[in-house]
């Protein structure tokens, strides 16, 4: 029996369409998981090797960022790739895929007349002005007789980090949702 173009035409529509509708389904779940340009929203906590609370952002406005930008630190952001909205996750996250570790040239001397009176107290923190004009914090680690050694260190530098995380919204790549400035965690007060 050898059938009509007409039929193989019909036979080969019926066994195309369910493909298409499979690949369709899949694309469209895949707009609900983290990936490279999304634009993600997200409430954590983040303790350090103590278990004290560094900062939380529960209760309060979700951090935004878009995946792959760089945004965040680079350990917490491969460890959110794949997640989806109302996943929640604890990620660990060791200083060189945070803050960077402790770099001994970031340690640098200033004459102590250069330091406000109230920032001369070791462990002291002062806001120094960055070479775009953003505000570093600096903390005091050692006050000598004429100079004061202050770490240029970031305040997290050196130390694992714990993030308990929950995806609070996904908004895919391309979407107007974008953040206006990278969101990192602030350093500790």
């Amino acid at each position: 029996m050898q059938l009509k173009p007409a039929a193989l035409l019909f036979l080969f529509a019926i066994l195309i369409v369910p493909v298409r509708v499979i690949g369709a389904e899949s694309s469209k779940t895949g707009e609900n998981v983290v990936r490279n340009g999304s634009v993600v929203s997200l409430q954590y906590t983040l303790t350090g090797e103590d278990g004290k609370v560094i900062e939380s952002n529960k209760g309060k406005q979700p951090l935004k960022y878009t995946q792959g930008q760089n945004q965040i630190v680079p350990g917490l952001e491969r460890e959110l790739e794949g997640m989806k909205v109302g996943g929640e996750k604890r990620v660990k996250v060791k200083p060189e895929d945070a803050y960077g570790p402790v770099n001994q040239n970031a340690f640098q001397e200033f004459p102590k007349e250069k330091i406000p009176p109230d920032g001369l107290k070791v462990g002291a923190v002062l806001m120094a002005q960055g070479p775009q004009g953003e505000s570093i914090p600096v903390r005091v680690h050692e006050i000598k007789e004429k100079t004061v050694v202050l770490d240029l260190n970031h305040p997290l530098a050196g130390k694992t980090l714990t993030f308990d995380v929950k995806i609070m919204d996904i908004q895919p790549p391309g979407s107007s949702q974008a953040p206006a400035t990278p969101a990192k965690p602030a350093p500790p007060k």
